[in-house]
């Protein structure tokens, strides 16, 4: 589990000269696509702050382990990830939010006939008992889909069904469906759109498209850090902050054809075919500010309450940041996301990730 790979790790504060940022993730799931539209944007280099290393490490329990040992400064995993770190690091704190829905899809092979993804919810989840599901790992938000939804229906993921480990490479998963190692898939997105390029699946259950009303506007995609970089490395973060909402109001205002284009070089090999419904799709579940809703979270920290798989589970105010608490909350009201600190070139007091003036380029889109 997350919770037994970080424990062994030291607590160590970052290594990167001033004005660098290494920042690790999970793959390349449609959920970091606006890491990639930053990059290719040049927004980094704008708002005054470098990307060195980039690793993609697999899982998100390597992503919150390379974070507490010091290799990397931000992780971009799923909120599982950061609730797993905060269990034994009180300093763990939320940078930006990325995707607002659970963009876990569960697929099933071409063979597969024990219940229609149109039949109701409970029956498709009953349908899967006795069978072989790929996630990426143990203690992952590919995991915890499965124990919830089998919770729903009185099953128990442990017991009810066989659990296996593919790891984050869609192909590999693909392949396994493929061969039929496993009879279906719980994947990051796109798996579905690829699984039916291929002729290999079809989408059956899929809790961003509000088959799983519980799981509708619920924060997933996250990057995190702890406190103790953002106290060393204010004026990276929040560059990288301006930078992302940049990128993420970028792919809400961007021509489809642009998204797709950028698209089809950041999932290297992907099949065009697969590629048509990703622009709307990720429209409607990326947020356009980087903030958090306190209903979106609380709705989130209720799913890992029920599937058991991340104790100690933090507050809404130990977590999220002032700057990136959105919406009425008990206690005020909405604010505009973002951190304030001091901006490219020793200018104080730049609001960030708001809407804001780019020297280099114009008006911030």
């Amino acid at each position: 589990m997350a919770g037994v790979a970080l424990g062994g790790c030291a607590q160590r504060s970052s290594t990167t000269p001033p004005g660098v940022l290494n920042v690790g993730q999970i793959s390349n799931s449609i959920a970091f696509f606006p890491l990639f539209v930053a990059e290719q944007q040049g927004y980094f280099t704008q708002e005054g702050v470098k990307l060195a290393d980039r690793p993609r490490l697999g899982t998100g329990a390597k992503v919150a382990a390379a974070l507490k040992s010091g290799s990397i400064d931000l992780g971009a995993g799923v909120l599982t990830d950061a609730l797993n770190l905060a269990r034994i690091d009180d300093k763990s704190r939320l940078v930006a939010n990325l995707v607002d829905r659970y963009y876990v899809d569960v697929v099933v092979g071409s063979s597969f006939t024990a219940a229609a993804a149109t039949d109701p919810l409970d029956e498709r989840i009953r349908a899967l008992r006795g069978t072989k599901i790929g996630i990426t790992g143990p203690g992952s938000g590919t995991e915890a889909l499965v124990t919830y939804l089998f919770a729903k229906v009185g099953l128990n993921s442990a017991t009810d069904c066989e659990l296996v480990n593919l790891g984050s490479t869609a192909a590999s998963a693909l392949g396994a469906l493929k061969a039929g190692r496993v009879d279906a898939l719980a994947f990051f997105q796109p798996i579905a759109q690829q699984a039916a390029a291929a002729g290999i699946g079809t989408r059956y259950i899929s809790p961003a498209a509000g088959d799983v009303p519980d799981l509708v506007q619920t924060a997933h995609g996250v990057v995190f850090t702890t406190q103790r970089i953002i106290d060393k490395k204010p004026t990276e973060v929040a560059a990288f902050q301006r930078a992302i909402q940049r990128a993420q109001r970028f792919i809400h205002e961007a021509d489809a054809a642009e998204i797709t284009r950028m698209l089809a070089a950041y999932l290297k090999g992907i099949d065009p075919k697969a590629l048509a419904e990703l622009p709307d799709l990720m429209r409607t579940e990326m947020p356009q500010d980087i903030g958090f809703a306190r209903a979106s979270f609380d709705r989130a920290i209720a799913f890992h309450r029920a599937t058991g798989l991340v104790k100690h589970l933090p507050a809404y105010e130990q977590i999220v940041p002032p700057t990136l608490r959105t919406g009425a909350t008990a206690s005020g009201p909405a604010r505009e996301p973002g951190i304030r600190g001091p901006g490219p070139r020793g200018e104080p007091g730049i609001r960030g990730p708001g809407p804001r003036v780019n020297r280099a380029s114009g008006p911030a889109r």
